[in-house]
């Protein structure tokens, strides 16, 4: 086979087809796993492929970068690009699981480098112009993978596979990747002590959640059953017990893409946070649909506070300009000259300050006397996911282990159908906006300010950063729960219904379960998983510090008592609840019950909040964590974007051999 460019031709020989003897280990529990298929020499590594997996092509390198070089073979195939150390073994019960596997929708930027000229930027399409000495590929999620071919004749086999990396990319469609892989739940999550993450896909499940909520005010709602309200809802919900499926339709049909409110979390104290979208202001509801949307809002309470989600937050561009803007801070050769100025200049720091603020108020409103939260945002799949979750973070004890967290994420944000496809840049449109990234950095920082309050480490908020763009699963490839039923094969007939304004469909016999990103066993080593948990959590805090718990009250038909608009720090009264009651206007009177103290190092935790006399004292419940966010108190997460540096990871890997605590992990495993 013949390559080249500027008029110069290399002959590549061929590879030949690698020895497929290797048996499979016992742990692989995922049908469709199969041996990689390609022409090959037998020196290519065994490689665990995913089902439509390919090997193009592979050549023998030395990672370089880190100390000590580590010498190993560098694969392409139709899905992703890895580095397999030599002797590799102790990972190979699993397809993915490699510090260096890049699925090719990862790959940020990908360079040739000759020690005759100045390094090549490789995009898909183009033609590498020379024999390369190294191969530096940047991953989005700002890893770093560098692989020499210096020494032994190795160039036309670094030729092959530069190339074969173009080509893929070229050809890769992220949204055709998943073929539908199934998993046993014999090999899913942590391990046995660890219960299966719910995928919240009936409504058993959903009715199981509701009860560990102990909303009783709350039912399961089949309403949207066949998708036949909104494609990017999930099929089941909570809404108030009293009202009828009929009526959740009617009120539905009033807001922006479908999406009315709904239950996120119920408080001990008695509290609800619902989420909704915005207002479709100009629908014409009669009498009885706007009572059926006050009812949903109200939920069973006299007292509401409307929570402008969007208000003193980063809108999509600016969180993906913040966004782009560190990653090439961080790239390798970056300027270190004024570096810290260029890091406030890309404003990501300010945008997870204002999100750990805007959420450090939502949690007191939620956890005082108020009654009925409801944070709205005009499209209810981006800053409503972030905040719902932030704030169940921030407010039970419950969420900040590892299940609580994975259960959150699942329902607040893959439930809730938030657009991760669109988000993360793989649909090839332009509203990229890594929101699911900024959550996990905001995360970051509580774990950081808080050490012994997270079962989870920082290493698994990693895993779970790394994890957004792997090719084997399709939590966090679709953009809604619709897509990801159909495409998983979840369905396999459907029923198209189409009501007015929600032209969507399918529902269909269910089929076994699709593998998740929680089934981590499939991926991770037991070694690296109990890398996941935090030794210095100290479980003290329970459901029993709450005060007693105090369901709602039915309210008889009629406006509520009191209307507030949470904006700016400032609660606002409203003279009506819906938008379609002779305008939809405030009170001309301000009354300011949180004033933000901007000067205060203590964030929230000792001011007074002064709320509504007829609420009643508020004293802030214990086990609520209010975070500080100002100056250097919000730090840069340097184990994730500044692993691009080989320094920075060398210091790392120090650091984690130094301290790490394998007996205290190994002991909590077995228990």
């Amino acid at each position: 086979m013949w390559w080249g460019g500027r008029g110069r031709s290399f002959n590549i020989p061929p590879q030949k087809e690698p020895d497929m003897g290797l048996l499979r280990p016992k742990s692989m529990q995922v049908s469709g796993m199969e041996e990689p298929r390609s022409p090959q020499t037998s020196s290519c590594p065994a490689l665990r492929c995913l089902p439509g997996e390919q090997v193009l092509a592979w050549a023998p390198g030395v990672r370089r970068g880190l100390e000590p070089e580590l010498p190993g073979t560098l694969i392409c195939t139709n899905q992703r690009v890895l580095f397999r150390p030599h002797g590799w073994q102790g990972r190979q019960d699993s397809a993915l699981s490699s510090d260096y596997d890049f699925a090719l929708s990862n790959i940020g930027r990908l360079e040739a480098v000759s020690g005759l000229g100045r390094p090549q930027i490789l995009r898909p399409g183009s033609l590498l112009k020379f024999m390369p000495d190294e191969i530096l590929i940047h991953g989005r999620d700002f890893r770093l993978l560098r692989v020499g071919f210096g020494e032994g004749g190795l160039e036309p086999l670094a030729f092959r596979v530069a190339m074969a990396i173009i080509q893929a990319r070229a050809q890769n469609s992220q949204a055709q990747q998943y073929d539908g892989m199934t998993v046993s739940k014999a090999c899913c999550g942590l391990g046995p002590s660890e219960p299966p993450v719910p995928l919240l896909e009936t409504p058993e499940e959903w009715e199981a959640e509701r009860k560990k909520h102990g909303a009783r005010g709350w039912r399961v709602s089949t309403v949207n059953e066949r998708f036949d309200i909104s494609t990017s809802l999930p099929r089941y919900f909570w809404v108030p017990r009293q009202t009828l499926d009929s009526e959740v339709r009617k009120a539905f049909g009033h807001f922006h893409q479908g999406r009315g409110p709904r239950l996120c979390w119920h408080h001990p104290g008695g509290s609800d946070l619902l989420r909704s979208g915005g207002f479709y202001e100009a629908s014409d509801p009669n009498r009885e649909d706007i009572r059926a949307v006050e009812l949903l809002l109200q939920a069973g309470h006299s007292d509401i506070v409307l929570v402008d989600t969007v208000d003193e937050l980063p809108s999509l561009a600016d969180i993906q300009l913040a966004h782009l803007r560190l990653r090439a801070l961080c790239l390798p050769d970056a300027a270190d000259e004024k570096w810290l100025s260029a890091l406030e200049g890309t404003r990501w720091l300010d945008h997870v300050r204002s999100c750990l603020r805007k959420a450090s108020d939502i949690s007191v409103l939620v956890t005082s006397r108020v009654r009925s939260v409801v944070l709205q945002e005009q499209g209810d799949r981006d800053l409503n996911g972030l905040l719902s979750s932030l704030v169940q973070l921030l407010s039970a004890p419950g969420a900040r282990t590892l299940y609580g967290l994975q259960t959150i994420v699942q329902r607040e944000w893959v439930a809730a159908g938030h657009p991760f496809l669109t988000r993360l840049g793989g649909s090839g449109g332009s509203e990229e906006a890594p929101v699911f990234l900024l959550f996990l950095d905001c995360l970051w920082q509580l774990v950081h300010q808080f050490p012994a309050e997270f079962e989870f480490s920082e290493f698994f908020l990693l895993a779970l950063h790394d994890s957004v763009r792997v090719p084997d699963t399709p939590t966090f490839l679709r953009d809604t729960p619709w897509e990801r039923a159909k495409q998983s094969g979840q369905f396999s007939s459907y029923t198209k219904v189409y009501t007015t304004g929600s032209p969507q469909s399918p529902v269909g016999d269910l089929v076994p379960r699709p593998l998740s990103v929680w089934d981590w066993g499939l991926r991770y080593s037991h070694q690296q998983i109990l890398q996941f948990y935090n030794p210095c959590y100290e479980p003290h805090h329970s459901s029993d510090s709450y005060p007693p718990k105090e369901q709602p009250t039915p309210v008889t038909p009629g406006p509520p008592r009191s209307i507030f608009l949470f904006s700016r720090g400032t609660l606002t009264p409203l003279n009506q609840l819906c938008p379609w009651r002779d305008g939809f206007s405030s009170l001309t009177s301000s009354s300011r019950w949180l004033v933000r103290h901007n000067t205060s190092s203590d964030s929230l935790a000792d001011q007074e909040w002064g709320l509504p006399p007829h609420w009643g004292p508020s004293p802030l419940p214990p086990g609520l964590l209010l975070p500080g966010f100002l100056g250097p108190q919000i730090r840069l997460w340097r184990r994730c974007y500044l692993r691009g540096r080989p320094e920075v990871q060398a210091q790392g890997r120090q650091r984690q051999k130094l301290k790490h605590p394998f007996k205290e992990l190994l002991r909590r495993s077995q228990h």
